[in-house]
């Protein structure tokens, strides 16, 4: 893989930014003009997909117009013989490995929506933290620069799982993370009825929480293998193969206390 100097820089722009990132809206923001120095491309697009609602929302964009979004928004996605193919690939995809340039030219929404923007040669990335899409990149290209190549491929594949990591961890941490109190009673709970230690019982809770090994190693400031040493005990002691049924039987045990006793101890499930 080549990078010339311009995208060696926007390259380490990127990653600097998933790396210090604190919100994830606003990562999507900063990265518009990294990434388009990085494809040598024109307009970018973000969307966070709404899987409750079915649809695309929390845009971010640049050199498109509002009135092209709003649009889209109210018309062109039901028409769009693109995004929904290529979010399904769950890698990064050139718009003429769904459809065939000639054949994209002939569409409603090639004509009446790409073309506003002078959007012609495009390629979309979808960030997934397990089977759920946390966020995409749609990039795209004037006619004059041509299309995408196999290098420009694999810098967005080397790209796309910090992305992905970086957008689930802003995710879990703004919208999953109990609050301190709810971390000590569950805990205090796990160790008392299910025999766990201090730290089963901390990775336990989390793991029911939702929070990857990663951000369960930076929450309770240990090495990864440590996390992992933890899991593989109380996986023994509650007679589990797997972190879903490891979740399932930790909020057994909760929702066992609360008939008991009234106290009401959840874990936060993905809104």
């Amino acid at each position: 893989m080549h990078l010339s100097t311009s995208q060696t820089r926007a390259l380490r722009d990127v990653m600097r930014l998933m790396a210090d990132a604190t919100d994830a809206d606003t990562l999507r923001e900063q990265l518009a003009l990294p990434m388009l120095d990085l494809m040598g491309a024109d307009t970018y697009v973000s969307f966070v997909w709404n899987g409750t609602q079915q649809r695309f929302e929390r845009v971010k964009s640049i050199n498109i117009s509002q009135e092209n979004l709003r649009a889209w928004d109210e018309h062109y996605r039901f028409v769009d013989p693109l995004t929904f193919p290529m979010m399904e690939r769950r890698r990064p995809t050139v718009a003429t490995q769904i459809l065939r340039q000639p054949e994209l030219m002939r569409t409603e929404f090639f004509n009446d929506f790409l073309q506003r923007d002078r959007m012609y040669w495009g390629v979309n990335v979808y960030a997934y933290a397990g089977d759920e899409c946390v966020g995409d990149l749609r990039i795209w290209r004037q006619h004059h620069r041509g299309n995408f190549d196999s290098n420009e491929i694999e810098v967005l594949r080397m790209v796309e799982p910090a992305l992905a990591a970086a957008l689930a961890r802003l995710r879990w941490q703004s919208h999953l993370a109990p609050p301190p109190a709810e971390d000590e009673r569950a805990e205090d709970l796990l160790q008392r009825h299910a025999r766990l230690s201090q730290r089963e019982a901390e990775v336990a809770w989390l793991v029911a929480c939702g929070c990857p090994d990663k951000l369960i190693a930076q929450r309770l400031s240990v090495g990864h293998p440590t996390v992992r040493f933890h899991l593989a005990n109380a996986f023994r002691k509650f007679q589990t193969d797997n972190r879903a049924q490891l979740a399932a039987r930790v909020q057994a045990v909760l929702d066992a206390h609360r008939r008991e006793n009234g106290a009401v101890v959840r874990a936060q499930q993905p809104h």
